[in-house]
């Protein structure tokens, strides 16, 4: 399985339900419309988190927001 999971939920929702299954986060944005990717840190936790969302899996397309790279400050 993939370390990258989308997900029907809020970012919120997604960073509890990862911290409920000691499944950490290497990056996480919300999709547009609505939704959210996360890619966890390994296969594992995707697999525990995907589980457990179930239905709520984002199989296929999603729209995600242009990436914009900021400059230091």
């Amino acid at each position: 399985m993939s370390r990258a999971v989308n997900i029907d939920a809020t970012v919120d929702a997604v960073v509890a339900m990862s911290a409920k299954h000691n499944a950490a986060i290497s990056a996480i944005e919300p999709l547009l419309p609505r939704g959210t990717r996360v890619v966890f840190m390994n296969a594992d936790g995707a697999a525990a988190v995907a589980q457990a969302y179930g239905t709520r899996v984002l199989n296929g397309a999603v729209t995600r927001e242009p990436w914009k790279q900021r400059s230091p400050d």
